[in-house]
């Protein structure tokens, strides 16, 4: 597949395709031994996502993937580099794409259908499942592995294998010696089991003999840098590092000379990771132990059996045509059968067709196959707004989260499905009184010894299988790891989820990586972040977040939304919990605020809300000039635009419910309108054809002022942005609004300059 997407497949552009062939010779046994007898039917699988073409190769044998699709590595529209949930199709569980991450997922996928299923929300007659992960051994860098190899650990997860192809080999070189025994030691620190596969049979068949123990730590005293020079030059080079050494033992001599250099180099090279019956053995024995996590160390050979094996800079190396045609003349596949699935195998095709027929894993989980479906659960069609003059967006969405939480009416049914988690901010970000109607989830019984004791305390933490949030560390990559798998419930355990995920809105940044991750997969959760920007005041600069804005702007299969009032979020909720089950919906991100506002008593358009904003005081057809603002600055605004509306009283107020809502409506409009005429205004468009033409736009938030000021360039009008475009700093909002220029006067300043050229 990567030498045909490489070097036979033309090349408009000049570009290398690239494809790690190194990287798949070093795990085609290890994936061997677990697609073709190992895995079972409910089994989730995480692969290394330089493994992808092994993976595509396992499921043409199986029948899942169409031969014509294996010449389209790496194409437009074909087969992805790494494996893709949504480009690849139902055969992925996990995108494993970003390294790291779906190695973590895979473990918190296990906490999710240990949530699923002691709440026996799963599909009747539907197995529990393993969920494994083949785990590249330089991931093992990322650190975002030992956040979830901790989180894991509190949770007590189960029946999750990670299987470490350890070639000690990463992008750029060999890795440190001896980082197995780092590796083994967190793992069992951790409660894991770790299961080490060094050698194959034939290197335990030579170490049983007399000299075979000397031969033994000769090799597990080789540095890896050695090691690995040795196994790319060959038989002859290693005869003479072992000679050197052990050449005056005549045991050792006995097992070495009767050997060919080629003889010699397979034996020096049958490692574990590429033994199938070394494989086989030690994952049928952990499977007979039970469900304890467990780590297999594989040793295994980047590149194994091809001509760079070994060698330090193959990890980007490509076999050339001559190359490939001696690999294709050693595995005996005669010219233009290289698709055929058993070409080269000496047994009939009949007989190989049902050893893999035989895999448990070739049996579907379910008639529809891998991908489980789940119905969409009943969205009450309004949310109550809470009652308070005086609110923020905040404490709004922790009360009408804890009235939902009542499972009251037509309530019941979404109550009992919202799943929440937070890390370690659960009370700051205002989810107490939820967690206090409906409890922490874990898989074991654990009291509140504070409210066993009498003790006074507004938060009830009893643990339990029955509850409904799942309590975090301070890891915002672990969150977003839990939000994607919840948030693929549906498809993964047969049960639909309505998770729930709050955060501080400068820490998004910390998770980001995960959160763009999720989106990729097309998980769907809602994600709350709060408090935001400066207007969190007295916490101090590292507290206040600048840049989110952009982000719910630039990230696909997210809306993101600011909210300023109560009843906009209201409304803004009760789309989330509906659009992130609909078959063309997404993740919806809410960005909230801690100040407390003056609640407006008024009728909203739901559809303007969601659309991304309206007119809250709607400007004079031909109007110079309007006040865009978003979020908690409103107050501003207001003041702002009632003295502006003293000299022009045509002027317009316009809130801002999400720029990015906006801003990708615009897009779309622009893609239909150059497609043909008739395409009709986005929503932002509508709403700004009242202005004159050269009018002008004061746009206003608690963010980079980027957010909102490409509204000028919608139809040709002037924008002065106001915004925060560098670090805070505490203090209250006076003093800070004033040095960041979004207090009355800032705004009224460019309202005069806007007007007055």
């Amino acid at each position: 597949m990567i030498h045909h997407a490489n070097h036979v497949r033309p090349s408009r552009d000049g570009l290398k395709v690239g494809g790690h062939q190194a990287s798949c010779a070093s795990c085609v046994s290890i994936m061997t031994a677990l697609f073709l007898e190992v895995l079972r039917p409910a089994d989730r699988v995480a692969v290394k996502p330089h493994a992808g073409p092994v993976f595509h190769a396992i499921n043409l044998l199986l029948g899942r993937q169409d031969a014509a699709r294996m010449e389209t590595l790496r194409q437009f529209g074909g087969i992805q580099p790494y494996p893709s949930r949504v480009k690849d199709g139902a055969e992925v569980d996990f995108s494993t794409g970003s390294v790291g991450l779906g190695v973590a997922l895979a473990s918190f996928g296990a906490l999710v259908q240990d949530y699923v299923r002691l709440k026996e929300l799963a599909p009747p007659g539907l197995p529990r499942g393993r969920h494994v992960a083949i785990v590249g051994d330089a991931e093992l860098d990322e650190g975002n592995i030992y956040e979830a190899l901790l989180e894991g650990w509190k949770h007590d997860i189960r029946d999750v294998w990670w299987v470490v192809d350890y070639n000690r080999q990463s992008l750029d070189s060999v890795v440190q010696d001896r980082l197995f025994g780092r590796i083994e030691g967190l793992f069992r620190d951790m409660g894991w089991n770790v299961v080490t596969l060094k050698y194959g049979k034939r290197l335990e068949a030579a170490f049983g003999r007399p000299g075979g123990e000397a031969l033994r730590r000769w090799i597990d005293d080789c540095p890896n840098s050695l090691y690995a020079a040795l196994t790319f030059q060959g038989g002859a080079a290693w005869r003479n590092a072992l000679l050197a050494e052990l050449g005056r033992d005549e045991a050792v001599r006995a097992i070495l000379d009767p050997l060919t250099d080629e003889e010699l180099a397979a034996l020096m090279t049958n490692l574990g990771g590429h033994d199938v019956e070394t494989l086989l053995e030690a994952f049928r024995a952990q499977d007979a132990e039970g469900d304890q996590p467990t780590c297999f160390i594989a040793y295994t050979i980047k590149g194994m059996g091809l001509p760079f094996a070994g060698h330090k800079d193959n990890h980007a190396g490509l076999m050339t045509r001559e190359q490939m045609e001696g690999f294709r003349a050693e595995m005996n596949i005669r010219p233009g059968h290289e698709w055929d699935p058993f070409e080269g195998l000496p047994f009939p095709a009949e007989e190989l067709r049902r050893l893999v027929e035989a895999a448990p894993f070739a049996t579907p989980l379910t008639p529809a196959g891998r991908r489980l479906e789940a119905p969409a659960l009943h969205v009450p069609a309004a949310f109550p707004v809470p009652a308070a003059r005086k609110l923020s967006t905040q404490a709004a969405f922790g009360e009408i989260l804890s009235g939902i939480g009542r499972g009251e009416g037509e309530f019941a049914e979404m109550a009992a499905r919202i799943v929440t988690t937070s890390p370690d901010v659960t009370v700051s970000t205002n989810l107490g009184p939820w967690v206090n109607r409906r409890g922490i989830f874990d898989r074991h019984q654990k009291n509140d010894v504070f409210r066993d004791s009498k003790l006074a305390s507004a938060q009830r933490w009893g643990m339990s299988p029955e509850g409904q949030h799942i309590e975090l560390g301070i890891a915002e990559q672990n969150l977003f790891l839990v939000l994607a798998a919840c948030g693929l419930a549906h498809s993964l355990y047969g049960a639909r989820l309505l998770p729930v995920g709050t955060v501080y809105d400068p820490f998004v940044n910390r998770g980001l990586d995960a959160l763009i991750y999720g989106c990729y997969m097309d998980a769907r959760f809602l994600l709350v972040s709060t408090p935001s920007g400066i207007t969190l005041g007295p916490e101090g600069g590292q507290h206040q977040s600048v840049n989110t804005p952009l982000i719910g702007i630039a990230q696909d299969r997210l809306h993101a939304y600011e909210p300023a009032f109560a009843d906009e979020l209201a409304i803004l909720m009760r789309h989330a919990f509906a659009h992130m089950q609909a078959p063309d919906g997404c993740s919806v991100w809410l960005r909230l605020s801690t100040r407390a506002l003056e609640q407006p008593e008024r009728s909203l358009d739901p559809a303007a809300v969601i659309a991304g904003g309206y007119w809250a005081v709607a400007p004079a057809p031909g109007a110079r000039i309007a006040i865009a603002y978003q979020g908690p600055l409103a107050p501003e605004a207001m003041a702002a635009f009632a003295e502006l509306q003293e000299e022009e009283p045509g002027a317009g107020l316009l809130a801002v419910t999400s720029a990015d809502r906006l801003h990708q409506g615009w897009l779309d409009s622009r893609r239909r309108a150059r497609s043909g005429p008739g395409a009709a205004p986005s929503h932002v468009e509508a709403l700004l054809a009242p202005l004159a033409p050269g009018a002008g736009i004061v746009t206003l938030l608690d963010g980079h002022p980027a957010a909102l000021d490409w509204l000028g360039a919608v139809r040709g009008q002037r924008v002065a942005a106001l915004g925060v475009d560098r670090f805070g700093q505490a203090g209250d909002l006076p003093d800070l609004y004033r040095e960041y220029g979004l207090d009355e006067a800032a705004i009224l300043d460019a309202c005069a300059q806007l007007l007055l050229g």
